[in-house]
């Protein structure tokens, strides 16, 4: 009788214990294949894990944060085709929620008002898409104009969203980008004057439209494109990395965190990715 009864009491202290137990705190990642974390190689390419949405938890845990990521991003999206699609996505990051039938939007809302109080940050990788083509437009600038209008309207609608679904005390950071256009400084289709005049639309523009955006609704940006070097001067010059070749700073640095001067591709490696995960955690307090 005495051991039963201790093993009853083992058990009905053992239940408020588990009750009382904290739901897992949640990160939830919304955008592009900067968000499904796609890198590139000789023989093609594929989304991976060391994009930045993966590596942002294990450096939030050192800041005392310990967030277990939901990635709903999904390659090729814009700004418009996040709030519109609702064909399967076709390039979702490793372990990224399926929600085909619905927008990439709703689909957050959704999960957002289910775990409403659990998810304690989210990130937004979007818009490159959306001025990417302006590179081969002849009026670059003029078509950038044009796209950031489209840019900063949707992002409003996105981020507004995303704080009516989360609740007030949910982080929002929207993420820009490196600006790999710089990297036509180099190669065999050279346009300095085109890698000049992208520092003026990420930094009069593009950066000024998506800060607005997210400040709106208390959220923030966080300006990878400043982090990454390409506000320098582009009469310092560095070796080119691969080649040792002497550029601009600012083109060198590009080229080292992405792939463009090497593929004419506008995705971030490893080390591009970890700069961007180093600067959302760095909006995170320290716990």
């Amino acid at each position: 009788m005495l051991a039963a009864a201790l093993v009853l009491g083992a058990a009905l202290l053992a239940v408020p214990a588990q009750a009382g137990a904290k739901p897992e705190p949640l990160y939830v990642s919304l955008g592009d294949s900067y968000a499904t974390g796609y890198q590139v190689t000789p023989e093609g390419g594929r989304n991976t894990r060391d994009g930045f949405a993966y590596q942002l938890p294990g450096l939030a845990r050192k800041r005392g944060w310990d967030l277990k990521l939901v990635n709903l991003g999904c390659g090729g999206e814009t700004s418009t085709s996040l709030l519109k699609r609702v064909a399967v996505c076709r390039g979702p990051g490793p372990g990224g929620r399926d929600y085909a039938g619905t927008t990439q939007i709703h689909a957050a809302e959704r999960f957002l008002r289910r775990h409403r109080g659990r998810v304690k940050l989210i990130t937004v990788s979007i818009g490159g898409n959306d001025v990417t083509a302006c590179a081969r437009a002849a009026d670059p600038i003029a078509c950038v104009g044009t796209a950031v209008q489209t840019v900063e309207k949707n992002v409003t609608e996105i981020a507004r969203r995303l704080r009516g679904a989360a609740g007030e005390k949910a982080r929002i950071v929207g993420i820009t980008y490196p600006d790999v256009i710089l990297g036509r400084w180099v190669g065999e289709d050279a346009d300095q004057d085109l890698a000049k005049l992208s520092v003026v639309a990420f930094k009069e523009l593009i950066n000024p439209a998506l800060t607005e955006a997210y400040e709106a609704v208390g959220g923030r940006l966080v300006d990878v494109t400043a982090k990454s070097g390409a506000y320098g001067s582009l009469e310092e010059l560095a070796p080119l990395p691969g080649s040792g070749e002497l550029v601009p700073e600012p083109v060198a640095r590009v080229c080292e965190l992405t792939y463009y001067c090497e593929f004419r591709d506008i995705h971030a490696r490893t080390s591009g990715y970890r700069l961007i995960a180093e600067l959302v955690a760095g909006t995170l307090p320290r716990r």
